[in-house]
């Protein structure tokens, strides 16, 4: 008989993530999306309405992110490279619309 050919440590690698992660987040996405349906047919009204509808968003993108576009498994430059600008530039706009609101009450007040 011949004896079966084991692999080397090194040889062996993981191939792919299990699929039970990938079903978790999939579970994951539906419940927060059934939440985000939720906020609207519960009548939620104001600031209370879209800022769970934001978190509820952000959370989405990140678990879309990290999980189906393999942004958990890089390396950190690589996941910095990539979501740093879009950061800066929410910076950018919160800072040209505080800059804006007190150009606006400015001339609110020397104007009227």
């Amino acid at each position: 008989m011949s004896e079966a050919i084991q692999p080397s440590p090194e040889q062996t690698h993981d191939e792919g993530h299990p699929i039970s992660v990938y079903l978790k987040v999939w579970a994951l996405l539906f419940v927060l999306s059934t939440l985000s349906y939720l906020v609207d047919y519960w009548d939620f009204q104001g600031i209370l309405r879209w800022s769970l509808i934001i978190t509820f968003m952000i959370l989405k993108a990140g678990f879309i992110i990290a999980i189906f576009m393999h942004m958990a498994w890089e390396r950190l430059s690589l996941v910095y490279a990539i979501l740093m600008p879009p950061l800066v530039l929410l910076v950018l706009i919160a800072l040209m619309a505080s800059e804006a609101n007190y150009t606006f009450l400015t001339r609110l007040f020397f104007f009227l």
